[in-house]
């Protein structure tokens, strides 16, 4: 079946994915769909329903009656969950934390699988997430894996909570940071059913080391060809 191209930037926490997706859609003209989004809605939608975090069996059936609808804008995803705008909400800490510890029950991985590819089906996207090369569009046309050290990642996320007045400015707060953010690389990383790794044919990128500019212009030459097959 013909369709458009479909770019995969996957990596872990904090590496700039969602930065890096927003851009590739607006400056190629694609559909920028944050997969990421989808599973804090679904952490939202368990801690309003005051459900476990590790009761894998009720969360399924949670997912059976929950609706989680993006819809792509050009300053980001407007993100519907059963129907109300929770594009503000799913970016609070409880929420972060929580869809960190949802994603990790199979049965969850596998329904918000088939609602990935649903929404990317036709091509046209770009998808971040922990494994949309591996196991969502393994046949993607691009796969990128972001990285940093998480050092560096712990900074990015600091300053950017700091921003959104989701933190204060304190060294305390900065650890915290940091730790949550290794705890997540943690859960990520070793969970039985798709694991945070590379793909086979993924181009890996580590950011440590460079700007915000660089990694966009080299992810830029890297996408620019394939584009150009396509027309």
């Amino acid at each position: 079946m013909n369709r458009g191209p479909i770019i995969a930037i996957d990596g872990p926490a904090g590496a700039g994915k969602s930065t890096v997706a927003r851009h590739l859609a607006e400056h190629f003209g694609l559909l920028n769909l944050e997969t990421g989004a989808m599973y804090r809605a679904f952490a939202l939608k368990a801690i309003l329903s005051d459900y476990d975090f590790d009761d894998a069996e009720a969360l399924g059936q949670l997912a059976r009656t929950s609706h989680i609808e993006l819809q792509p804008e050009r300053t980001g995803n407007r993100v519907l969950l059963d129907g109300e705008d929770v594009t503000e909400r799913i970016r609070d800490a409880d929420v972060t934390q929580g869809a960190s510890r949802v994603s990790v029950h199979p049965n969850i991985r596998a329904w918000m699988v088939d609602l990935q590819r649903e929404l990317g089906r036709s091509g046209g996207v770009v998808m971040e997430g922990r494994d949309i090369g591996t196991v969502v569009f393994p046949d993607a046309d691009v796969k990128v894996f972001l990285d940093a050290s998480p050092e560096a990642r712990g900074q990015r996320r600091y300053e950017q909570n700091s921003q959104s007045a989701l933190r204060g400015t304190s060294d305390a707060d900065r650890e915290t940071v940091l730790q949550a953010l290794r705890n997540r690389d943690e859960r990520d990383r070793n969970r039985a059913n798709s694991p945070l790794h590379p793909a086979a044919d993924a181009i890996v990128i580590d950011s440590t080391s460079m700007s915000l500019e660089e990694v966009l212009a080299r992810i830029e030459e890297i996408v620019r060809p394939l584009l150009a097959k396509k027309q």
